[in-house]
């Protein structure tokens, strides 16, 4: 399995031919090394609805053959209101099965709600989640925008994970600190922080981090936009 990095919360899972991506925002992100028309995938993935996680989901999906969309029910129905014909609702805690990977929903600890600046409204998206992703026999995790919350610890333990996407941007999710104690819980074979160093306001030192989970007993690694983790 090879996994490439795209910046922000943007990973792309290539896995027996196949690929998956999960929570795409190239188009507004200014590190971001691809652009949406270069994206080829057979699913997108969204963790919860904000537009730095869904602004380029819908040209994404149309643009590959209607590739399915999947997320809670409440953000599918509206990915299906921006022209996805195959958005794919599921919730907390169930499993959906791709063919070539399987997904599980899991928690997070955010908001998740979309703003429209013309009718000065927002609109309610469900709740904020995160994903195992399961294929070759290997579980990946993408935390999704979150704060620490003690069940991480029970998900790691039910689920042996062997690359765990944390975020530590701080402000908007859990920081450098509580993505530490946030890893120790997953006890992921390998941790990789994300969600950094996109904006002023989320600067980080990932290779810090890294050097810090070492210091634990925890292996690391940061990766920069456009980066592959073969797994």
């Amino acid at each position: 399995m090879k996994i490439r990095y795209h910046g922000h919360a943007c990973l792309q899972l290539h896995t027996g031919g196949k690929s998956l991506v999960i929570d795409p925002f190239l188009s507004g992100n200014p590190v971001a090394t691809v652009k949406p028309d270069d994206i080829r995938t057979d699913a997108v993935l969204l963790t919860h609805a904000h537009m730095d996680h869904i602004l380029d989901a819908a040209p994404i999906a149309k643009a590959n053959n209607d590739a399915p969309v999947v997320s809670i029910v409440e953000l599918a129905a509206y990915m299906s209101w921006q022209g996805v014909k195959n958005a794919i609702g599921m919730n907390m805690g169930g499993t959906f099965d791709l063919g070539f990977a399987k997904a599980k929903m899991v928690q997070a600890f955010h908001s998740s709600g979309i703003v429209v600046e013309e009718t000065k409204q927002i609109m309610y998206a469900g709740m904020p989640a995160g994903f195992l992703i399961f294929a070759e026999g290997l579980t990946i995790l993408h935390a999704g925008d979150t704060s620490l919350f003690s069940d991480m610890k029970m998900i790691g333990e039910r689920h042996p994970i062997d690359v765990a996407f944390l975020p530590i941007g701080d402000f908007y999710t859990m920081g450098p600190e509580d993505g530490l104690q946030a890893a120790e819980w997953y006890n992921a074979k390998l941790t990789v922080p994300i969600h950094h160093s996109t904006f002023p306001g989320i600067n980080q030192d990932a290779e810090q981090f890294v050097r810090r989970l070492e210091e634990r007993g925890l292996k690391g690694k940061a990766m920069a936009p456009g980066d592959e983790l073969e797994v």
